[in-house]
């Protein structure tokens, strides 16, 4: 009786290991290549550097690239497969930008470890190396993550909008096992890059009957104006994070306390009390504990980059990350 209980025991422990596994990322650990390739995130990291030596606005761009491959198909790198239709052609990833950093990783990586490193885990590891790389605080990433076989650009239509309300982001990021304290910690990597003219122009001339929208700071008004002329300068760019744009620090929620939110879904999150209490805590305002944004948006980074993992026959490694094998 005592070994039947025993075995029983042990059955029950394996059968929780594989759903706590399948919940916290299907065996993606930290330092998952501590053996089979122990430069993997060295390689990573210098690659990321050097390229954002040449052009400092990549680190916005491989931040973006992580965010829009895990919330389509999950983490997967589905979003630097090239071809017809796939989702790099769809019209929200049109303007992602750090492909050729990852190329460039990989390569190097298949010269040092060749068909050990995914993808994907390159994807994750730079968007952390750029975080970094603007100041950010860092964080230890899991890697073990399979590439996807499937890219669709169909797939893409899930992707948060600029003109989301919260409650539309709030029900966009539960469907990916994020809570509202995550979806306010992620959307705070706005604290760098640029967004495009067409995105939010809407909100300057004929938002409603009036004019504007209302809770754009006036005083802001004439300079986002300036930038984005009416009916005109769709691609003009414009700061996410006025005055900060290249640095990853907590000026972008300030920026949404005082009306000067560019994005109709990032100004939101001042205006919804779901999410201005987040917003605040990382302001340091009444008088509450606070949680540091920086540590934060590290831990909210590590449960998005296990969204969807892929197993078995369901992933691969790929040779070249812009074609499955």
């Amino acid at each position: 009786m005592k070994g039947g209980l025993f075995l029983l025991v042990i059955n029950l422990l394996l059968a929780l290991s594989i759903i706590v596994n399948k919940v916290h990322g299907q065996g993606t650990r930290v330092g998952f290549y501590s053996s089979t390739c122990p430069r993997a995130e060295s390689i990573v990291k210098s690659t990321v550097q050097s390229h954002v030596k040449s052009d400092p606005t990549l680190t916005a761009g491989l931040l973006r690239m992580h965010f829009h491959d895990c919330f389509v198909q999950g983490c997967d790198a589905s979003v630097l497969i090239s071809g017809t239709a796939t989702e790099k052609t769809a019209f929200p990833n049109l303007g992602l930008r750090g492909y050729e950093a990852i190329d460039d990783a990989k390569t190097q990586l298949e010269a040092a470890c060749p068909g050990v490193v995914s993808c994907a885990d390159i994807v994750a590891l730079a968007a952390r190396d750029s975080v970094v790389l603007s100041g950010g605080l860092s964080w230890q990433v899991p890697t073990g993550r399979k590439d996807g076989r499937v890219s669709q650009a169909s797939d893409v239509n899930n992707l948060p909008g600029p003109s989301d309300s919260v409650d539309v982001q709030k029900q966009k990021f539960a469907a990916k096992g994020l809570n509202t304290q995550d979806l306010v910690t992620l959307v705070g990597g706005h604290t760098i890059g640029t967004t495009a003219c067409q995105f939010f122009s809407n909100r300057l001339y004929n938002f409603t009957a009036n004019g504007p929208d209302p809770s754009i700071d006036p005083s802001f008004l004439p300079q986002l104006r300036a930038l984005c002329p009416q009916n005109s300068g769709a691609s003009n760019r414009v700061a996410l994070d006025t005055g900060s744009q290249n640095n990853f620090d907590t000026s972008y929620f300030a920026n949404l306390r005082n009306g000067r939110g560019i994005l109709q879904s990032d100004e939101a999150l001042w205006n919804d009390a779901s999410t201005k209490t987040f917003v605040q805590r990382y302001l340091g305002l009444r008088g509450l504990l606070g949680l540091t944004f920086g540590v934060e948006f590290g831990k909210s980074m590590v449960k998005m980059s296990n969204i969807g993992l892929k197993s078995g026959a369901d992933g691969e490694i790929r040779k070249i990350c812009s074609a499955i094998n």
